[in-house]
């Protein structure tokens, strides 16, 4: 029995496009939309045609002069006074606002990427009618191209907006923030600066901000260990000493602890900043039971950086371990419960069934969601900001305190008193290498990717 194959119509290459298609075809590789217009294909034809058009123009009468300035960020680097001979008086020049025009030269830049990304969908559409009508199919009518809109390429339709959204509001801003750290700018260049290569990067890893870097780098990555180990071990005692044989209310229990993560975490920091103050209800409580005889420095500048540190890792305990504790809940829920039977029957303790039953298999389903806590710690601003502020401060740092970590000390860089935007920008860079580089190698290892 044979079966016969389906008839693929062999491609063609755009060489074979421009020397065998019509004048249309061939006025498609320089006016867009061409070749759709011809073969009645009206929207798709006005739209590139009309793309193309409006792209000119603005690149006649803005693009070039714009894209030329983003090359020197502005040519005037300093306010000037001149004679202006025609009004016989003197004038005062203000330096070229470098911000507006790095930020109108990248999203000129990003037009044209766009016009190019058009042109290329205009090639193919060409060479998709120039095979059609080399083998004597059907080309889509003008009314057919659009109803595919919203039949077979309508993922398409559905995503432009979004994808729109996107390139101005996440893409634009990110290469603008990218494009700061090869810049000088800082306090004393605030309105016109030049580019200045990896300067900035030399700074901050070899220059006068290495000696914070590096250190705060460490306590970041110390930081995001043991607040996620943390939540997650304690959040995962919690959930099996709830589901143990035994406890009542569950449902009550569960509740209570949930009550700590559903209030907003930055009400429960401030209440906490306010709980541990030197004056605070823990310093009251303490001295009155007589633990202590003087109040404790647990978070202000005149805490010690170890207990600080030991300070911030607790409460944030306090706010995570709940998450941990509903997830492993559900988990524990669904555990194979004949595999505990069968080893219960072989003697097993409650300690084995732990270590070789419930936490392999808790670990396998939330190793994922582990990885994405780990990131989400090295980049938790909230804990560090509104509990610490950074305290205590540490004269060996410039611009951070003990408890700073890389996302915080960014911020005091920015909107501290050294104002310096482009080191900001470099620990932006450095700190997404770093989670992107971490999560990847992390999840690569994880059983879930292994099997998945």
């Amino acid at each position: 029995m044979f079966i016969r194959k389906k008839h693929v119509a062999p491609k063609a290459t755009y060489r074979e496009v421009w020397s065998k298609g019509n004048f249309a075809t061939k006025l498609s590789f320089f006016i867009m939309g061409s070749n759709a217009l011809e073969n009645k294909q009206w929207a798709k034809g006005f739209a590139l045609l009309l793309s193309e058009v409006v792209f000119i123009i603005w690149f006649i009468f803005s693009g070039i002069s714009t894209l030329s300035m983003l090359a020197t960020l502005g040519t005037n680097k300093t306010k000037k006074v001149v004679y202006d001979a025609a009004q016989g008086v003197y004038v005062t020049k203000q330096p070229s606002n470098s911000v507006l025009i790095l930020l109108f030269g990248v999203l000129a830049v990003m037009l044209c990427i766009a016009i190019i990304c058009l042109y290329i969908v205009n090639l193919k559409s060409t060479r998709h009618n120039y095979i059609l009508k080399r083998d004597g199919e059907h080309i889509p009518t003008n009314m057919q191209e659009l109803k595919s809109l919203f039949d077979s390429r309508l993922h398409a339709t559905l995503m432009f907006l979004p994808l729109l959204g996107i390139l101005f509001f996440t893409v634009l801003p990110t290469i603008f923030m990218i494009s700061m750290a090869f810049t000088n700018y800082d306090r004393q260049h605030p309105i016109a600066f030049s580019w200045t290569g990896f300067q900035a990067f030399g700074n901050v890893l070899g220059g006068d901000l290495a000696g914070t870097f590096f250190p705060v780098l460490g306590w970041t990555l110390v930081w995001a260990v043991a607040a996620t180990a943390t939540t997650f071990f304690f959040g995962v005692l919690l959930a099996l000493l709830i589901e143990s044989k035994g406890i009542k209310h569950k449902n009550f229990w569960r509740t209570i602890f949930v009550i700590v993560w559903a209030v907003p975490q930055f009400v429960s920091l401030l209440m906490m900043a306010q709980f541990l103050d030197y004056q605070g209800a823990l310093n009251n409580i303490l001295m009155n039971i007589g633990w202590i005889s003087h109040p404790i420095h647990f978070i202000d500048n005149q805490a010690s950086p170890l207990v600080a540190r030991i300070t911030v890792i607790i409460v944030n305990m306090w706010i995570g371990i709940p998450v941990s504790m509903l997830v492993s809940t559900a988990i524990i829920q669904n555990l194979p419960q004949d595999q505990i039977e069968a080893a219960k029957i072989d003697g097993a303790n409650a300690v084995q069934i732990f270590r070789s039953i419930t936490f392999p298999q808790i670990l396998f389903v939330m190793a994922p969601s582990l990885i994405q806590q780990f990131i989400g710690n090295i980049n938790n601003f909230n804990v560090i900001f509104l509990l610490t502020g950074g305290a205590p401060m540490n004269s060996k740092y410039n611009g951070a305190g003990s408890t700073d970590l890389l996302v915080t000390w960014l911020y005091n860089l920015t909107f501290g008193q050294e104002q310096r935007y482009n080191a900001s920008a470099v620990l932006g860079i450095l700190i997404f290498v770093i989670s992107a580089v971490v999560s990847l190698a992390a999840y690569r290892r994880t059983n879930a990717f292994k099997e998945g």
